[in-house]
């Protein structure tokens, strides 16, 4: 052990508090910022509003949000039942809004298919398979399409539906056999069609549709009631139609 001489008069040096203060306000500094540098890193980045709302929402009952309805086949409110087919029809309105016909949910005929055109537009679907067979499209306006169209009608075979709607005119120069065609397929307006009449018609061959549904529809053009100019509104009819038994 070694012995420490004082000389006489003196005393041992004592170690000043004042520095050990400073050394544990810069340790804790250190550790301080440190912990708080770890922090920033585990917590994402959000921005202060977010924050705040957080807080103030605290304790507030969470608002229950009804989710987004299923797109139902062809634009349908609602489904249709199992073995059922889906169908819409819409007549032409205004010289931009182009008739259409969908089937399970294929556009058919329309605008963005390219294949709808002034006068009256039929698609013809196997009731058998679903299938879409023939697409025609039937200027009633210009030129004399009627004969034409009878053909096309009578040459969907049995066990076939056939969906018809009008773009502009679909009137001006359909002759009797025409409208004969038509009424023997159980249509009752097309004698009362006129000038860009808004027509949409569901028929079948061979093949008995439920009484209860719809087939037929008619607009008449009105100056004072048109929605567009020259044009009266466009009209549809949509439904179910049950499926061939197997």
């Amino acid at each position: 052990m070694a012995w420490q001489t004082l000389l006489p008069g003196c005393t041992a040096p004592r170690q000043r508090p004042g520095s050990l203060k400073a050394l544990f306000l810069l340790f804790a500094s250190l550790c301080a910022w440190y912990s708080g540098y770890l922090l920033a890193e585990l917590i994402p980045e959000v921005p202060l509003s977010n924050t705040v709302y957080s807080i103030w929402s605290f304790g507030e009952k969470p608002i229950l949000r009804a989710p987004a309805p299923k797109r139902q086949k062809c634009d349908h409110w609602t489904s249709c039942p199992p073995n059922t087919y889906a169908y819409r029809l819409l007549s032409g309105g205004g010289q931009d809004k182009y008739a259409q016909i969908c089937f399970e949910d294929e556009l058919v005929i329309g605008g963005e298919t390219g294949n709808v055109a002034r006068g009256i537009n039929i698609a013809i679907v196997n009731y058998v398979t679903g299938k879409v067979t023939e697409t025609g499209s039937f200027d009633m306006f210009e030129g004399d399409n009627s004969g034409p169209m009878v053909k096309f009608i009578q040459s969907a075979p049995q066990k076939s539906l056939l969906f018809m709607v009008t773009h502009d005119d679909g009137s001006s120069r359909m002759k009797d056999d025409a409208k004969e065609a038509l009424r023997a397929l159980g249509s009752k307006e097309v004698q009362n069609m006129k000038f860009r009449s808004s027509w949409v018609f569901l028929a079948a061959k061979g093949v008995e549709l439920p009484t209860g549904i719809q087939r037929e529809k008619i607009n008449h053009s009105d100056e004072k009631k048109n929605r567009y100019s020259g044009w009266p509104a466009e009209i549809q009819i949509e439904g179910c139609i049950p499926r061939e038994l197997s």
